[in-house]
This record gives C-alpha cells, sequence and structure tokens, in this order.
C-alpha cells in the first residue's frame, strides 16, 4: 500500500526561516490527515543543471535532511537525482508522475514563487489549479521577511561569503551546519595537548572566511560539545 503523504516543496537550500514555515504547515497538515510529513529536495541545485554553473550551497544535501528532520518535524526528507531527464519533463507530468504517482501526494506545501516543470513553466497558482482538479490539497505560504527585505538563500550566501555570520545565523534560524567525516592529521595537535579533529568540508558547500570561530560540534550519538573553529591554511 502507497505511503500518503503532505509534502513541502523547494530545494530548500539551508533550511533557513522561510523555509521552516512550508514545513510548519506541512507538518500541521499531515498531523490532521494522519499522513506523513515529508520534503521533496534534491542533490544538485536545479539552476546549476540547468546553467552548468557551479552553485556555491549553504548545505549539502545530507545537512538539509538532518535539519529538517530536527528542526521541524519531517518524518521522511525525500532526496531525488535532478538531472535533464526530470529537468525536461512537463509541469502536468511532473505532478502527475512524481508527485502523485510516484511519491503518493494528497497534500502539497510551495511557497508563492515556486517554479517546477520545463522552463519553468510550473507555478505556485497552476499546482493548486492542477491539484483541486484531482481532490489534491495545496498550500501556498507566502514569502517571509526580515528587516524590510525577503529570507532567501541568496541573501544567507552573500551574508556567509562576507564573514556575517551573526547576521546569516539570524536568516537561518539557526547556525550554519557542515558535517564530514573526521579525517587523520599528522597529531601535532595532541603532542602539544590540544588534539583536534580535521574535518572535510563537503563538496559545493559554501565555507565561512578565513578565521576562528565559535562552534559546536555535534558527534553521531547527539552528543554536543563546545567547540572552537579554525578555518584556515596548512600549517596553521
Amino acid at each position: 500500500m502507497q505511503t500518503k503523504r503532505v509534502i513541502a516543496l523547494g530545494f530548500f537550500d539551508g533550511v533557513h526561516i522561510g523555509h521552516g514555515a512550508l514545513l510548519r504547515r506541512t507538518r500541521q497538515v499531515a498531523d490532521s490527515l494522519g499522513c506523513t510529513a515529508a520534503a521533496l529536495t534534491f542533490d544538485a541545485p536545479p539552476a546549476q543543471v540547468i546553467s552548468g554553473t557551479p552553485v556555491a550551497l549553504i548545505s549539502s544535501a545530507q545537512d538539509r535532511a538532518r535539519l529538517m528532520r530536527r528542526l521541524y518535524g519531517m518524518d521522511e526528507v525525500l532526496v531525488r537525482h535532478f538531472d535533464r531527464t526530470l529537468m525536461q519533463l512537463t509541469w502536468q507530468d511532473y505532478i502527475e508522475t512524481l508527485l502523485l504517482a510516484e511519491l503518493g501526494a494528497v497534500h502539497v506545501v510551495c511557497g508563492a514563487d515556486h517554479r517546477f516543470g520545463f522552463h519553468g513553466a510550473g507555478t505556485a497558482e497552476r499546482l493548486r489549479t492542477f491539484c483541486a482538479a484531482r481532490g489534491v490539497g495545496c498550500d501556498i505560504v507566502e514569502k517571509v521577511e526580515l528587516d524590510g527585505a525577503p529570507v532567501s538563500s541568496t541573501r544567507i550566501r552573500a551574508l556567509l561569503q562576507a564573514g556575517e555570520l551573526d547576521a546569516a545565523r539570524r536568516l537561518l534560524g539557526h547556525a550554519q551546519l557542515l558535517s564530514g567525516t573526521v579525517a587523520h592529521g599528522a597529531h601535532r595537535g595532541n603532542a602539544i595537548g590540544f588534539p583536534t579533529a580535521n574535518l572535510p568540508f563537503p563538496a559545493g558547500v559554501l565555507v565561512p572566511p578565513r578565521g576562528v570561530y565559535c562552534a559546536q560540534a555535534q558527534l553521531e550519538d547527539g552528543t554536543l560539545y563546545p567547540a572552537v573553529v579554525n578555518i584556515g591554511v596548512h600549517p596553521t
């Protein structure tokens, strides 16, 4: 039997407070319908596949999933491979084939500026009309504003690149999350009483400017430690 899902639609880079409005609504509707609360995202930015130009990300697909589960209670985060085959689906096929037939959507939630399908022909209003004809619910959530401007991943990327981490955190609603598997180094820190953990950054993810930062280190088991992070060159 296919899982019935309420699905939030978007790329969700960084999982900022604007995304949070969609995800909270998704959780609310899923609870009221007794369905699974899910978010649909992609392994690569659609704009990067379309243009061929790399897009620096705030978070990896794995970290987006962690944030959506931890902060907004998503039961599932569906990470789909975005390629030219998916890009060339008509907006009608995108809804009918992917959202309804494959993913079992009974209700969808998107932002007012959400675009999808070949050449971005699908809009939030087209989505709502198409879903209504098939008995599927649709909520369109307006953009969240802070300090007189819409909250967006583009705005947050600019702040991170400028080293304005406190301002970026306000828009994200949390600190930027960077995760990876600790790599062995030369163990010089151990020799002087300050052992360190070398963390390779995820490919394609935006890294704050060089400097020393206050941070929290979270292990896989959820344990949190106060931490100091040095972003720089070797040798330090």
